[in-house]
């Protein structure tokens, strides 16, 4: 069966969503802005951008009824990438604001960074990679990615943690579980290697499809 060529970037009203658009642009992708679940359900590949607050974004996925279709999407096994908020928002809870329960689709809890460097954690930082995965093709481990965050998801398995980043403690800033990819970095904001990641991400899920 051919693997549906187009991509779905879920614009749910909370998401750096025309960042991650432009940078897919310039990759020679078309993706589709849209918060239109039947779209996103015939996506051969869906990224889920995110910046603000976890409570927020929450309340906008429940609100909009998209909370419903990323966890299908997810079930389905269906190439999945989500960055920073949208990373956090797939655990069970998180801490942030007065704390609220969120996609539970990553086992573990969402924390704010220990006190030491200084919050927010903004600007550029190594990811060390703990696994091997097409997704790095081309990315020396140790390369750096943009961060802007407080907060930062800590999974119950250890093994869906494929990358991490010293900030005073050791953060977990990627996770890959079967197709579902998740970066507390913005690939968008992360220059070569940013572009890179999309590019070996879209490509896994829909080969040399354009």
């Amino acid at each position: 069966m051919p693997v549906p060529r187009n991509i779905a970037v879920i614009d749910y009203g909370a998401g750096n969503v025309r960042s991650v658009a432009n940078a897919l642009a310039s990759l020679g992708y078309h993706p589709d802005l849209t918060a239109d679940p039947a779209r996103i359900l015939k996506a051969g590949a869906i990224l889920f951008p995110g910046v603000g607050a976890g409570p927020s974004a929450m309340r906008e996925l429940d609100s909009s009824g998209m909370s419903g279709c990323i966890r299908q999407v997810i079930a389905e096994n269906r190439p999945f990438l989500a960055i920073c908020i949208g990373m956090q928002v797939l655990f069970d809870s998180t801490q942030e604001g007065r704390g609220c329960d969120c996609l539970g689709i990553i086992p573990g809890e969402v924390r704010r960074i220990p006190p030491g460097p200084k919050i927010p954690h903004m600007g550029w930082n190594r990811v060390k990679q703990h696994i091997r995965h097409p997704v790095f093709d081309g990315i020396p481990d140790g390369a750096s990615f943009y961060f802007v965050h407080s907060y930062c998801g800590r999974p119950a398995d250890p093994t869906v943690v494929a990358g991490t980043t010293e900030y005073g403690v050791t953060l977990c800033s990627m996770i890959i579980k079967g197709n579902l990819f998740a970066t507390q970095f913005h690939p968008e904001k992360s220059g070569k290697s940013g572009l890179r990641m999309f590019a070996n991400f879209l490509e896994y899920a829909l080969g040399n499809q354009r």
